[in-house]
């Protein structure tokens, strides 16, 4: 499996996709309810995934599948499905409120035959696979956020210097430059604190909770300053034309995937308790 599709994948020849996430099951992936039952030389595979990124255009999914539904969290696998697998089949793209250049999709599993080679990793272990690496997906989202509250931050300073009110830039009003100082003294902070924490992780040094601290800490930034940006450029901030505004729309669905900022603070208190 590894030959047949990774070459592909790095070549960017195949798209690939990961599906957790199921109609009833979005931050409890134990709720997941997509089966693979084993039926000797192959998988069965019956269920469906949605809010999957890539999921429309995708050539190979890695899908979570319970293999021993008795088990809970131990009885997770992970399974490699083609998009040429008969009865896998995709929906429409979702219209979201943002990130319209990423394709997000509903995915369907009607009877799909799985040869056992495209199991990924160990049966069982599919729930231990994702949790170490879903640290790593958080981490990223934390990047992102950190790197695109300073392109907010950075396009309204320009606007600020050049828009004026009452016969002045309104860069000379006392609550734009304290709002700028604001914004810019947490993005500062953030940013330093997110490139340790990617020295870390290359050491293989970040554990679940730091991630999870980063990912909730700097999307819930994101989002305030992406508030503030727009409130700053007034009614222009509203336009779809400017950045601003579409980066407003793109920083609202931060705080709910790679898991739920709830689950991060979750994620965080058990390190805490432990």
């Amino acid at each position: 499996a590894k030959r047949k599709y990774i070459p592909k994948m790095v070549s960017g020849d195949f798209i690939g996709a990961v599906a957790m996430t199921e109609p009833g099951a979005g931050s409890d992936l134990q709720g997941m309810r997509t089966s693979a039952e084993d039926k000797g030389d192959h998988f069965l595979v019956n269920g469906s995934k949605t809010f999957i990124t890539n999921g429309y255009l995708s050539d190979v999914v890695v899908v979570a599948v319970k293999t021993d539904p008795a088990k809970g969290a131990k009885g997770i696998s992970l399974v490699l499905i083609d998009k040429d697998m008969k009865g896998f089949s995709k929906g429409k793209p979702f219209e979201k409120v943002g990130l319209h250049a990423q394709d997000t999709c509903e995915l369907f599993f009607e009877d799909v035959k799985v040869p056992k080679e495209n199991l990924l990793g160990k049966l069982g272990e599919g729930f231990k696979y994702l949790m170490t690496e879903l640290a790593q997906e958080r981490l990223v989202v934390a990047l992102a956020a950190v790197a695109l509250g300073e392109y907010m931050l950075a396009s309204t300073v320009e606007y600020v210097k050049q828009r004026k009110a009452f016969n002045k830039s309104i860069s000379e009003f006392q609550n734009t430059r304290f709002k700028l100082a604001e914004m810019t003294a947490a993005l500062e902070q953030g940013r330093i604190y997110c490139d340790h924490l990617v020295q870390l992780h290359n050491s293989k040094l970040v554990d679940p909770a730091m991630a999870s601290a980063a990912k909730y800490n700097m999307t819930e930034l994101q989002c305030k300053v992406a508030d503030e940006c727009v409130q700053l450029h007034g009614g222009y901030g509203y336009m779809w034309e400017y950045g601003v505004a579409r980066a407003y729309a793109d920083a609202r669905v931060q705080r709910i995937y790679a898991g739920t900022n709830e689950i991060m603070k979750e994620l965080i208190a058990r390190k805490i308790l432990k």
